[in-house]
């Protein structure tokens, strides 16, 4: 019996001694709590002048250094330690402000009007207060409405004035910028937001999208893809990210087939690139030129011009869209639209001489469009053969022989003339070769000086034409005039 009342009594000892360590250290946990979260608040709590003086300047300091959270932190501890310092109201009320929390900023404000009536001071920056709400609501109505230039000019009131710690309205004021299309001025705005907090996944949006629009694809995907490993569901980052990533799939593959002379193909593919995204000028007006291109590789002169036209218009110095437009004109015989594009192109390069050659080639098709076409004159076709021009010629010279067309002497003799012209050089074999090969052959042959070929002479002149057996049905062996 003994033994068991001593092994009961060292069970209950090791129990109760179990119990009291355990206590021990339960106390142990609390007093570190205790330390550690509340010393802070005992501190502030402690509110003689020269303790609330130096609570006062370390947050000062935490707002210099924009730790903002700490600053309210302390606040927040003087008032509950001491809720009648009135002060650490009104530096709240003032920092929430800064921060665009406009109800709690205003609570604060009234609460330490209540405790401080008539202070000019607060009154002051709770009309500020309102002023910048005011600023702010207006800047999202008119973003909504369009007027961007408005409302840049209130929110600037909000970031500059009321509320320069407010990253809500540093994140409007990039949103109305990027809508203004003023990408560089987006980066600068999203940068300054981006060292207080890497992770807003806003700013990166903004700033992916303001470098999407500069055609800097590659930043800005490093953007999208630091906010998606945040958050990976996030959905306009989703959207941008995969956005441009077909993109630019489709435009290389565009490219692919463009030079592996798939050209159909390759107009497909530049057409499809053009829709996924109507207002990124900035690679868009790439797209334009590479199809431009294409349509003229493929000899669709009147659909290149369009496309060059529409890159032209994105970026009016873009030397290879005049060259390229230029090209199709001559496919479309423009020849005047031709020599002035690749003059254009010409001044602004003057030392390519690719350039020079296109301009050349453009500027002797011009000149030969404004020459007369003699086979057109005398109705035959450029493979016609010597028999055949003298064939037509003599049948056109019957038919507007002045003398058979008295009525209408003064436009017979014109076209007389212009039939004896186109008969000079076609009926001579060497001036019909050089004419073809579109020699300048206007100083050549009697009769022909710069005014053209004159049948009827000048100054008195005689002119002689023969035809061999005369004219069908007799008549005339010869004539004069």
């Amino acid at each position: 019996m003994e033994p068991l009342i001593k092994k009961l009594w060292s069970f209950d000892y090791f129990v109760a001694w179990r119990g009291f360590l355990f206590s021990a250290l339960i106390l142990n946990f609390v007093f570190a709590c205790q330390f550690l979260f509340l010393q802070p608040l005992v501190s502030a709590l402690d509110t003689k002048p020269g303790d609330a003086a130096a609570l006062f300047e370390r947050v000062s300091q935490n707002v210099k250094v924009k730790k903002y959270s700490e600053a309210l932190n302390d606040l927040n501890s003087a008032i509950e330690a001491d809720p009648a310092l009135s002060e650490a109201y009104w530096r709240r009320a003032s920092l929430l402000r800064q921060l665009c929390r406009y109800d709690e900023s205003e609570r604060s404000y009234k609460k330490f009007l209540e405790m401080k009536p008539g202070d000019s001071a607060a009154e002051k920056e709770l009309s500020q207060l309102h002023q910048s709400k005011s600023a702010f609501d207006s800047a999202t109505n008119l973003l909504d409405t369009g007027d961007i230039k408005k409302a840049l000019e209130y929110i600037d009131k909000v970031v500059l004035v009321f509320s320069p710690a407010c990253s809500k309205a540093k994140l409007l004021k990039a949103k109305l910028l990027l809508s203004d299309k003023d990408h560089s001025s987006v980066i600068s705005e999203t940068g300054y937001i981006l060292k207080e907090d890497e992770d807003n996944l806003e700013a990166l949006l903004l700033r992916g999208r303001a470098y999407y629009y500069l055609a800097d694809h590659d930043v800005a995907l490093r953007h999208y893809q630091k906010g998606l490993r945040s958050d990976p569901e996030h959905g306009e980052l989703k959207k941008a990210y995969f956005g441009l990533k077909n993109l630019l799939k489709k435009t290389k593959s565009a490219e692919d087939n463009a030079s592996k002379g798939k050209l159909r193909l390759a107009v497909e593919e530049y057409k499809a690139a053009l829709t996924m995204d109507p207002n990124h000028s900035a690679h868009n007006v790439n797209l334009h030129l590479g199809l431009c291109k294409v349509l003229v590789k493929l000899g669709r002169g009147k659909d290149a011009i369009s496309s060059c036209s529409e890159a032209l218009e994105l970026d009016g110095e873009l030397i290879d869209a005049l060259v390229q437009r230029g090209e199709a004109k001559l496919l479309t015989e423009d020849w005047e639209g031709a020599v002035a594009d690749l003059k254009e192109a010409a001044e602004k390069s003057p030392q390519d001489r690719n350039i020079r050659e296109a301009l050349m080639r453009a500027e002797r098709s011009l000149k030969l469009s404004q020459r007369k076409d003699w086979y057109k004159i005398l109705g035959v076709s450029k493979t016609a053969s010597v028999s055949e021009i003298k064939k037509a010629y003599k049948k056109l010279a019957l038919q507007w022989h002045p003398d058979k067309n008295v009525e209408n002497r003064e436009e017979a003799e014109n076209k007389f003339r212009e039939i004896a012209a186109a008969y000079e050089v076609l009926g001579d074999e060497e001036k019909r070769t050089r004419y073809d090969q579109g020699e300048d052959i206007d100083d050549m042959g009697s009769g022909m000086g710069g005014g053209g070929f004159n049948p009827f002479g000048g100054g008195g002149q005689q002119y002689t034409f023969h035809f061999e057996g005369g004219f069908p049905g007799g008549g005339f062996g010869g004539f004069h005039f």
